[in-house]
């Protein structure tokens, strides 16, 4: 049977991600997921699709507070709450078009990112009054929330599918990749290689008590750009293999569905289960489908 193997939750949106053995699960995604984004001082995003050192930015959940780290920097902290921030401004940002309502963390956090990254910067919190509808193009009647992922509140990935993947890799003498190229918040183990794009839910508890029973509808493959190329452990580029694992991928993940697009993992919703927590280790049902 399937079964929950990882969970990660990323609070800075293009930042280090934080391996959880429990993670609470909302109508957004796991709690405090890209609750957080940084940002130039127009409120246009950041991302290490364009500055590949925000991988070496760390963060840790306080009590209280998100605690941020990063080589030679002190550590900073802003709170988790966005009502405790002191006189938060507005901003209006966007996530690949889609409008959204951001809050200004302060002066201190925008010196801290400013230095590290070498360019102006701040860090916004998600405006927790407002919200931001997923396409519903892929949800229908479901409708769902999230804050500044770039589309869906989480990815689901199958570990069989880096397993095969990192075969290719090592087939043509390139080293294996470690999972955190591909940022997933849930991956699974016991599906096959790449079954996971034809699975359209995935339900946990559902056996035992109903008010913990959790459905997640996977609703789009995820495309993936360039930042799987960069290594989550240094910053930048493996030197030797630059453009790995997107020339593997190109030769057999291409998919015509997607305008051609390279796909790997598949997005999903939360369509029952909002306030509940998932565990790894937990076993879960997929139902596949495989379209008219």
């Amino acid at each position: 049977m399937p079964t929950i193997s990882e969970l990660y939750v990323y609070p800075i949106k293009s930042c280090a991600g934080i391996a959880l053995n429990e993670a609470r699960l909302l109508a957004t995604g796991f709690e405090y997921d890209r609750s957080w984004m940084v940002a130039d001082p127009g409120g246009a995003m950041l991302t290490q699709r364009v500055y590949p050192r925000m991988a070496l930015i760390k963060v840790a959940l306080a009590e209280h507070e998100l605690v941020i780290s990063a080589p030679g920097m002190r550590e900073l902290r802003t709170p988790l709450d966005a009502a405790e921030l002191a006189a938060p401004q507005p901003v209006q940002t966007t996530v690949w078009g889609d409008p959204v309502h951001g809050l200004d963390t302060g002066e201190a956090s925008a010196a801290w990112f400013s230095t590290f990254l070498g360019v102006p910067a701040r860090l916004l919190r998600f405006d927790p009054r407002r919200e931001r509808i997923v396409d519903p193009e892929y949800t229908g009647e479901v409708g769902a929330t999230t804050h500044f992922a770039d589309g869906f509140p989480l990815l689901v990935i199958g570990q069989a599918s880096l397993d095969d993947l990192n075969l290719r890799l090592n087939r043509k003498g390139a080293p294996s990749i470690p999972i955190d190229r591909f940022r997933p918040n849930v991956v699974v183990t016991g599906l096959d290689p790449y079954e996971e794009d034809y699975v359209e839910s995935l339900s946990v508890g559902s056996a035992g008590s109903e008010a913990q029973a959790v459905q997640l509808q996977l609703v789009k493959l995820c495309s993936r750009c360039p930042m799987p190329t960069i290594d989550q452990a240094k910053g930048a580029p493996d030197p030797d293999w630059p453009n790995e694992p997107t020339d593997t991928m190109s030769a057999y993940r291409a998919n015509a569905q997607r305008g051609g697009a390279l796909t790997f993992g598949n997005n999903a919703i939360v369509s029952r289960g909002a306030g509940a927590w998932l565990r790894v280790g937990q076993d879960v049902e997929a139902e596949l489908g495989f379209g008219d």
